[in-house]
């Protein structure tokens, strides 16, 4: 964690400034614990809080715009074909789909708290032709909303961030396997019931 500690230290705006703007281009980025840990480091005055605020709504709302222009100029098309390089698969251009016919402009401005979706939003906006404006004025408010969130509750936890870190460093392993013993779990109960359907299908015909 020292390492990190002194990165953020080191680098702390242009880290949340540029990692932002790559998550959203759909570069792999822990948006949203970096801006935890980066607002709890503007708690212990390593970083401005405001400075922080003002730079990681600039990183995602660049990014953002970035998605709707890509979207609205190259289409669904280019999407599908190069989308899988930066990690754009075909389940979350479906999932993203679902959601808007479900929650439409509003999901905008929700999108940066599901995961899976955020990354592609911008990109569908585009692509479906929504008027920039009304789309600008949607992300924009809900990249403020998303980056003031993790950053005021980082600053806000203060000292019970490092607990918690540190608590998670002794325990990472235990964690891991937890995670490992349920995914498995999951994935030999579908198979199960993948097997009886089969089975009970097969009895059928």
């Amino acid at each position: 964690m020292e390492w990190i500690h002194e990165l953020f230290q080191q680098y702390g705006y242009y880290v949340v400034l540029v990692g932002l703007l790559l998550e959203y281009i759909a570069l792999p980025f822990p948006g949203e614990p970096t801006l935890a840990y980066a607002g709890f480091l503007s708690h212990q005055g390593d970083l401005s809080l405001p400075i922080l605020i003002v730079l990681s709504f600039i990183g995602t709302s660049i990014g953002m715009t970035f998605q709707y222009f890509v979207g609205n100029k190259l289409g669904m098309p280019f999407i599908q074909k190069y989308g899988k390089y930066v990690f754009l698969t075909q389940k979350k251009i479906n999932l993203t789909k679902m959601w808007f016919d479900k929650y439409g402009y509003f999901l905008i401005f929700i999108a940066f708290f599901i995961p899976g979706v955020r990354h592609f939003t911008g990109y569908f906006a585009g692509i479906i032709n929504l008027p920039f404006r009304r789309f600008a004025m949607t992300i924009y408010s809900g990249a403020l909303f998303w980056v003031s969130f993790f950053l005021i509750g980082g600053y806000w936890l203060g000292e019970n961030l490092d607990e918690i870190f540190q608590i998670l460093g002794q325990h990472i392993w235990k964690i891991l396997f937890g995670i490992i013993i349920i995914t498995l779990t999951i994935r030999f109960r579908k198979n199960i019931k993948h097997i009886i359907l089969k089975r009970i299908n097969s009895n059928n015909t």
